[in-house]
Order: C-alpha cells, then sequence, then structure tokens
C-alpha cells in the first residue's frame, strides 16, 4: 500500500523556518513529480511547490517564491520543504503529492499543520 508520511509542522513564529519532510513507499520513487500543497479551511487547495523526477523545471507558487525550497533525495525516498521567513498567511495544512500523471499515478498524504503566530 502507497504511503506518503508528512512529518516537520508546528507551531511557528513570524519570520521562523520550518522543514516538512515528506517519506514514500511502495511506489518507484524516482519516476514521480513530488509536489507540496496547502490548504486553508474553505478555500482550494494550492499547489506551492514541484520539483520532477529530472530536478529541473522547478515550480513554486508566487506566494512561497523566494522563501520555500522544495528538494528530494531519491536514495532517501524523500521529500522536504525547508520554509524559511514564515507569514501568518502561511498558516495551513501542508500535503505531500506523488504524481506520475502520464499513468495516472497520484498519490497523497494526511497532511501536517503549520501555525504562523506570535
Amino acid at each position: 500500500q502507497v504511503q506518503l508520511v508528512e512529518s516537520g509542522g508546528g507551531l511557528v513564529q513570524p519570520g521562523g523556518s520550518l522543514r516538512l519532510s515528506c517519506v514514500v513507499s511502495e511506489i518507484s520513487f524516482g519516476e514521480y513529480t513530488m509536489n507540496w500543497y496547502r490548504q486553508v479551511p474553505g478555500k482550494m487547495r494550492e499547489l506551492i511547490a514541484s520539483l520532477p523526477p529530472t530536478g529541473t523545471n522547478l515550480y513554486y507558487g508566487d506566494s512561497v517564491k523566494g522563501r520555500f525550497t522544495i528538494s528530494r533525495d531519491d536514495d532517501k525516498r524523500t521529500a522536504v520543504l525547508q520554509m524559511n521567513k514564515l507569514k501568518p498567511e502561511d498558516t495551513a495544512r501542508y500535503y505531500c503529492n506523488a504524481a506520475w500523471l502520464q499513468f495516472g499515478y497520484d498519490h497523497w498524504g494526511q497532511g501536517t499543520q503549520v501555525t504562523v503566530s506570535s
């Protein structure tokens, strides 16, 4: 059974940093694009960062560009989202996604809550 397990969320003050990790099992990790989304209650889930298997053509949403960094370690089957200079508007539930859309594969984690507040 495919599992994506996120960790690293929590409460942080504005201007602080958090590092989210997503460990993936039971898929050919190296073939998948790894994505991070976030969602606030009552709003649509927002794609904030994407990293294809080739490591090129990274995508960042405008709201996080210059502050967040996505990376992957294929040997450890892990995707990481480093979040710096956090703002209260970054408060959301963050989800890891593994996608190989060419074959219709799309897997999600349960999410981890990030709260930015003083």
